[in-house]
């Protein structure tokens, strides 16, 4: 049996991500930075886990997109935008500030061996918190 080396990081170690908003509706491109990191998201990033990072904002449904070709995950979430960038009260509340809610707050343990070559992530040094 191989032991897998683990780090607990968050998400933005080995994925990057691309947002937007159409009214009260979140859209949330999730692109791994590795090919063979897409199998570790389609696990760990599921519909689930993105709607509680969200519930602090009143959001509803989630649903997720699989994009394997592009080693990629769309994710559309409803009622996260307080009613839309015009209904809002609240400052910036635009689909495209939420990506690094689910890059920063999603805390993994993340196999080493997804983890690019040449990021800080790969240091056991590096204090990410």
């Amino acid at each position: 049996m191989t032991d897998i080396r683990t780090r607990q990081l968050p998400l933005h170690a080995i994925a990057h991500a691309r947002a937007g908003d159409k009214g009260n509706v979140s859209n949330i491109s999730l692109i791994a930075y590795l090919p063979e990191a897409y199998d570790f998201l389609k696990d760990e990033v599921i519909e689930a886990r993105v709607e509680a990072l969200f519930s602090h904002l009143g959001a509803g449904a989630v649903k997720r997109y699989a994009l394997p070709n592009l080693h990629a995950f769309n994710f559309v979430i409803e009622d996260a935008l307080d009613g839309g960038v015009n209904a809002s009260r609240s400052l910036d509340r635009h689909g495209k500030t939420l990506s690094f809610i689910l890059l920063s707050r999603l805390i993994l343990d993340i196999p080493e061996a997804l983890i690019p070559q040449g990021s800080s992530y790969r240091d056991p040094n590096f204090d990410w918190r």
